[in-house]
């Protein structure tokens, strides 16, 4: 198999119940499948149909899940079709391979984060300070490679997030809003490095991506093809790539489209 698609997870292919976006009438809407359980609690759904295309598509290229979770994050997701090889997780800080972290790749991306960017401490202090307990529900770190804030949205300070971003810039991070969190990461730690990796090793000749937010730009850019859902980060900025189709469709509707999309350029069906 040599098309590799590799695919951001949340809000471009699983939805969480406030991001379906199911604006039909009900009996018109789709039927859905939980695809992630938290604290024995449904999370995540995708389209039953979405479902039926992702199965084919594992079967028919080399699928990579390519997320800014945690791996144990990233465990509580049941995706239909079959297990992939391949996942990237902590946005490029993991690889894994059938399960396992690859040791080699953890090292190369420990010794850029040392070379090329300040110190999480340095981040996780400003952010102690800067932040104001009266929109800043919780504070995490991930994989101790990144942190990222858990706000409460409509109280955050206009322009508070682009400040951060300027003074997190010149430090070598980069900072992405995304739904009720705000995202302080390392700019070596990309996804498309990762997913570069992945090409390597499987002899990938075409790459196809998707994405809905600004720590998935450098994901779409990397690729031969991709594609956005008209929701998100990165359709509210107005980016936008000569290569990169921006979808009309939103929610989980999306996600279905989305992967309609990688099956028939993965199986050179235009209407697969």
């Amino acid at each position: 198999m040599s098309v590799l698609v590799a695919s951001d997870l949340d809000r471009t292919l699983i939805y969480s119940n406030a991001a379906l976006a199911l604006t039909m009438p009900d009996a018109d809407a789709p039927r859905l499948l939980c695809v992630e359980v938290h604290e024995h609690k449904p999370l995540s759904y995708m389209t039953e149909t979405a479902a039926g295309i992702l199965t084919r598509l594992t079967e028919d290229a080399v699928f990579v899940p390519t997320t800014t979770r945690t791996r144990k994050q990233y465990q509580r997701i049941s995706l239909p079709g079959r297990p992939p090889r391949y996942v990237i997780c902590a946005n490029g800080g993991h690889l894994l391979v059938d399960g396992v972290s690859d040791r080699d790749w953890r090292q190369s991306v420990a010794t850029r984060l040392d070379d090329e960017c300040a110190p999480l401490a340095e981040i996780r202090a400003h952010l102690a300070v800067a932040a104001d307990p009266a929109w800043m529900r919780k504070e995490r770190v991930a994989e101790d490679l990144f942190a990222y804030l858990v706000v409460e949205r409509p109280l955050l300070p206009e322009g508070w997030v682009k400040e951060l971003a300027a003074w997190a810039g010149e430090r070598g991070w980069s900072v992405s809003l995304q739904g009720r969190k705000i995202y302080v990461v390392p700019k070596p730690l990309t996804k498309s490095a990762a997913v570069r990796e992945v090409a390597r090793r499987t002899g990938a000749r075409l790459t196809l991506a998707a994405g809905d937010s600004l720590l998935d730009a450098d994901l779409l850019l990397a690729a031969d093809l991709g594609w956005q859902p008209g929701h998100g980060e990165l359709t509210d900025a107005g980016w936008s790539a000569p290569h990169v189709e921006a979808l009309h469709h939103q929610g989980v509707a999306a996600g279905e489209e989305i992967l309609r999309r990688f099956t028939a350029h993965a199986t050179g069906e235009p209407n697969a």
